[in-house]
């Protein structure tokens, strides 16, 4: 059948197509993300050595590790506000039974503190059919409080000789890398691959799409979200024995709580991962939180002023959220 379409036409339409097809919100990071490394290369001598790029990584480990499962939350539709909260109390927990009843106990304790939370996020956002942010946001503050009431205002301090095998789990090196960048990447190649090629994850992206038409083809959204919750109720409680095995201590104030949610917040917006959900990606949030980590990195190599590092924060916030409503606008 011959195809009397003119030529100019035809041509249009294959750039309209191909146009389409460019996938923009990969290169919305992957661009500047590249473009940043080069900059920091060239203008700070101090950037690319091995020992800046180690610690970076080291510091960045349980924020990405968080980020990576809170990427799932918000694939699945939903958002979760009491990460940080959940790392303080984690962290605490933790520190607790390790100067109490040992190692593996403090661990094991930290860990099912996690799940638990992340279970409760997910029945009342679900089955009591809580906003999220909500839920989230109040579940927060009740952390906060059991966080004190563990604590008891006392200085939770691991740095003596005694606890030298809890500090392994963060500081024991690996082909020059500590354990807790290895986690992380253990972590975060678990999670891509279990969204990016199970069945889970395709449950995940649906419920996120649209929910009412994924239960209608038999998918059990509530407990997909549930999962998601949980998985990251965990990490976060992950990131919270790392940081505690990697500093010898405890975070001190609330203030650190809020850093952490945020920056996990950011990083996944600034990955591309859509706030609307059913779409995203884990290796993008990677990208996005490591680019986070070479703005500040950067700033401070480069001795500006802190201030502008906030300021530049927030514009690129507002691009990548801008970024998200065009590419879905295109799509329509």
């Amino acid at each position: 059948m011959t195809d009397n379409t003119p030529a100019f036409e035809r041509s249009a339409t294959g750039f309209a197509g191909l146009w389409r097809g460019v996938p923009w919100s990969s290169l919305a990071i992957v661009g500047p993300f590249v473009l940043l490394f080069a900059v920091l290369s060239i203008a700070s001598p101090s950037f690319l050595t091995p020992l800046n790029l180690t610690n970076l990584l080291d510091r960045q480990s349980g924020i990405l590790i968080i980020a990576a499962a809170s990427t799932l939350v918000l694939i699945a539709g939903g958002i979760d506000l009491s990460v940080g909260a959940t790392y303080m109390l984690a962290s605490v927990v933790c520190a607790h039974f390790v100067l109490t009843s040992g190692t593996w106990v403090g661990v094991i304790a930290a860990l099912a503190a996690g799940l638990i939370i992340g279970l409760l996020n997910g029945v009342i956002s679900t089955y009591l059919r809580v906003s999220p942010l909500i839920a989230t946001l109040a579940m927060s503050f009740i952390i906060s409080g059991a966080t004190m009431l563990v604590q008891q205002g006392r200085l939770l301090n691991l740095t003596s000789a005694d606890y030298d095998d809890f500090k392994a789990i963060a500081q024991t090196r690996f082909i020059g890398l500590p354990a807790s960048v290895w986690i992380a990447v253990i972590v975060i190649v678990v999670l891509a691959v279990v969204l990016a090629r199970t069945t889970g994850g395709r449950y995940i992206y649906a419920a996120g799409g649209n929910a009412e038409a994924a239960r209608l083809a038999g998918i059990r959204v509530n407990l997909t979200q549930i999962a998601t919750f949980a998985v990251t109720g965990v990490a976060a409680a992950i990131a919270g024995i790392l940081d505690t095995a990697r500093t010898s201590g405890v975070p001190t104030t609330s203030a650190v709580a809020t850093t952490i949610t945020f920056t996990v917040l950011a990083g996944i917006v600034v990955g591309g991962t859509s706030i609307f959900g059913g779409e995203g990606a884990v290796w993008r949030t990677v990208i996005g939180v490591l680019f986070i980590a070479l703005i500040y990195n950067g700033f401070n190599l480069l001795r500006i002023d802190p201030l502008f590092q906030q300021i530049a924060l927030g514009t690129i916030l507002l691009v990548a959220v801008g970024v998200d409503a065009w590419s879905r606008a295109r799509k329509r």
